[in-house]
């Protein structure tokens, strides 16, 4: 799954309050040729936006972010999640989600971070928070003694259209995650069309 998601080089990390908007912020992303997007577990619609879009939109590729719990997990596989990310590395919820095959990328921002992970034999990091945490630098120091193993990073947080290719361009940079293609104040608008634009932008900027 994370190979899949390697081709776009950028996932929309999106939150939404209800199923309706949920659905039409899918439709933007696919208009806009991005056929994929986390949907954060920060809202209690997340789980309903996930169902509804993996049958209204079988093509999109849906995971689940912010999964902070065992029952989180059940509830993302239980919607149709292809895939689950975390902000942390809770070794809990990263066996709950390994024991039924989702596919996890547990947070991680320090050595120790990383080491927790590769004990797990996680594959993808979620490196976050990226720019709060020293950004590319950040992300190469680590990359350093710990890139010989196979273990791949997806930046997130304070990434944007402007310095996503400088992570992308890091060998062991799988995608990025884009929280500014879907942000809320565009959801609550309804403003599909700036949504679609940003996809479209997106991918141009991802093509490697």
């Amino acid at each position: 799954m994370f190979d899949k998601l390697r081709q776009f080089g950028v996932v929309p990390v999106v939150a939404v309050d209800d199923v309706d908007n949920g659905l039409r912020l899918c439709e933007a992303l696919l208009s806009g040729g991005l056929p994929v997007a986390e949907i954060t577990f920060r809202t209690a619609a997340a789980a309903d936006v996930i169902q509804a879009a993996s049958k209204r939109f079988p093509e999109l590729l849906l995971g689940a972010g912010t999964v902070l719990t065992t029952d989180q997990v059940d509830r993302a596989i239980q919607a149709g999640a292809r895939f689950a990310v975390a902000p942390g590395c809770n070794p809990t919820v990263v066996r709950a989600a390994q024991r039924q095959g989702l596919p996890f990328a547990p947070g991680v921002c320090t050595p120790s971070d990383v080491e927790r992970a590769l004990e797990l034999k996680c594959q993808l990091l979620k490196f976050f928070p990226a720019e709060a945490s020293g950004g590319v630098p950040m992300l190469k120091a680590l990359i350093g003694p710990y890139g010989h193993t196979g273990i791949g990073f997806c930046p997130t947080g304070g990434v944007t259209i402007a310095n996503m290719k400088d992570y992308l361009a890091l060998p062991q940079v799988a995608f990025v995650g884009g929280t500014w293609i879907a942000k809320s104040d565009l959801v609550k608008k309804g403003d599909w069309a700036a949504i679609s634009d940003l996809a479209r932008q997106a991918v141009e900027a991802a093509r490697r």
